[in-house]
């Protein structure tokens, strides 16, 4: 039998193959291990879920939140130990502190690398270093690096210096500062830029306790009643949960010649429980693409459609709302007979200023809402009539702002309210409105997003005719209505662009919302005895 014969440097070629695919199964080389990197990071995966953030009011008493987004673009903003100890907003410059003892470890730069670079001679020197950090990020602690880095941004509720809250990107860190701190460079940023590609939508009460009201006119009484059975001032325990009341009583211009029985007054009472409405829809950011669409849009998103296409679509959130709305309810009274307007403007008389910051938590973020509300008496009158009125109204409103990529910013402005009368006394003919209402503006830390004007209302409206006979004989007979009505309107502003959507040119008015209905009405004839003859 003949058997194959193998010459030696076959076999030699042979071993030495099979260890060369050994060592290649086994062990990558750098070069391959980036080009497996590369090949995975640019390969689609599975979409993530969006991140659905709840919207709820702050935890009250507890230290004041604060969130930071890290600035490689690495996610949404997550809750920080770190503290806002002093902000100067026209500068921009912030001291941030640490609010435990000790500085939590810092984010380097760059993370070391975990094990030793590929170094024939480190295998064969036998150390012992292979699979520690590097001496740069053992050396790195906590006391070495700043708790903030360039490009981070951070979202606090009300801190000293920024009673508005605040919202910034670093831009430097200058260095140490007193007491532990970090002095830093910032400037304004955006709402996307913290809320990332996460989805949140609720609407918040807002704390009575925690409005700031302060009387412009001698006589305004305040109450409020909250959750925990809590009540304050003179009607506080007849309030629902959640509202604010105002009462008060003040005496307006009276028409000249009039009689000091026809002083004119107007007393009675604001009631409401406001809530902040708050949504965002970062979904266009997941794919950096639009996800509503590109066709269809309002005429007048033209500088929507402009800067979006050059700054790119994926920076802006996909929606977005901020609003206002509540309980109503109010009562009051108008009598005598009022002046007549000047220059047919009416008489206004601001009679309270209410100012709160509420601070939502939007997931882990503090997103601060700036609420302010002036409560106005304002009459409009001929100085003919002489009327003792009174109503009772009761209903709700809504006012906001809501985006889209479809139509841009459009304007919300919503109210269902309804009143009776209570008394209706009307003597002469004539005509007088008298409105008590409130003009509100809402914005996000520190800006003004929305300004609505709200001014339910009472009108009298009187004609008379008489006629006459030589015998001395006559008659009289007079018409009356009683009107109740509420007026909205508004206007949304630039600044709703903190939400991180395209900037908009010119205001948006809300659209003039007017409602009227009929409270009562009547008819009196009267007819004097006739003159005796001498």
């Amino acid at each position: 039998m003949h058997r194959p014969k193998f010459k030696s440097h076959a076999v030699l070629s042979a071993i030495a193959l099979a260890a060369v695919l050994t060592t290649g199964c086994s062990t990558d080389t750098p070069a391959s291990t980036d080009a497996a990197a590369s090949t995975a990071s640019e390969s689609p995966g599975p979409a993530a879920a969006q991140e659905q953030l709840a919207v709820v009011s702050a935890p009250s008493g507890a230290a004041t939140p604060t969130a930071v987004a890290d600035g490689d673009g690495g996610g949404g903003a997550k809750k920080s130990s770190l503290k806002v100890a002093s902000y100067d907003r026209k500068t921009g410059r912030a001291v941030i502190t640490s609010r435990t003892p000790t500085k939590p470890t810092a984010r380097p730069s760059t993370p070391p690398p975990t094990t030793a670079p590929a170094d024939p001679s480190a295998g064969a020197s036998g150390s012992s270093s292979a699979g520690a950090p590097s001496s740069a990020g053992a050396s790195a602690g906590p006391s070495a690096q700043p708790p903030v880095a360039v490009g981070d941004i951070i979202a606090s509720a009300p801190a000293p210096g920024a009673p508005d809250g605040v919202l910034a990107k670093v831009t430097d860190v200058v260095g140490a500062a007193g007491n532990g701190g970090t002095a830093v460079e910032t400037e304004p940023a955006k709402l996307n830029s913290v809320l990332g590609a996460s989805k949140a939508e609720g609407e918040v009460p807002v704390d009575p306790s925690s409005v700031d009201v302060k009387p412009l006119v001698n006589g305004v009484k305040v109450s409020w009643a909250k959750t925990g059975d809590l009540h304050f001032g003179p009607e506080g325990a007849k309030l629902p949960l959640g509202s604010l009341r105002l009462d008060v009583g003040a005496a307006i211009a009276t028409a000249e010649g009039a009689p000091a029985s026809a002083a004119a007054s107007v007393e009675g009472f604001v009631q409401l429980a406001p809530e902040v409405a708050f949504s965002y829809d970062g979904s266009a950011d997941t794919d950096g693409s639009d996800t509503s669409g590109t066709t269809g849009r309002a005429a007048g998103s033209a500088t929507a459609d402009s800067t979006a296409d050059s700054a790119g679509k994926g920076t802006s959130p996909d929606g977005a709302f901020l609003g206002l709305s509540g309980d109503w309810a109010s009562k009051w009274s108008l009598k005598g007979r009022a002046a007549g307007s000047t220059d047919g403007q009416p008489i206004r008389i601001p009679f309270a200023e209410l100012h709160s910051d509420p601070v939502i938590q939007v997931g882990p973020i503090p997103v601060v809402v700036n609420l302010d509300l002036t409560c106005y008496i304002q009459v409009n009158a001929d100085g003919k009539v002489t009327v003792d009125v009174e109503q009772d109204l009761k209903g709700d409103f809504r006012v906001g702002g809501s985006f889209s990529w479809a139509k841009g910013w459009t304007p919300v402005s919503e109210s269902d309210m309804t009143g009776e009368p209570l008394k209706a006394k009307v003597t002469a003919a004539g005509d007088v409105k008298a409105a008590l209402g409130a003009e509100a503006t809402v914005g996000l830390y520190g800006t003004v997003g929305v300004t609505a004007d709200l001014a339910p209302y009472v009108r009298a409206h009187a004609d008379a005719s008489a006629e006459g006979s030589a015998d001395g004989t006559g008659s009289a007979s007079g018409a009356y209505a009683l009107y109740g009505g509420v007026d909205l309107t508004g206007t949304l502003n630039f600044q709703l662009t903190i939400f991180g959507t395209p900037v908009f040119q010119t205001k948006i008015p809300l659209g003039a919302l007017h409602h009227e209905w009929l409270l009562t009405e009547g008819r009196a004839t009267t007819s004097p005895p006739p003159t005796k003859s001498g």
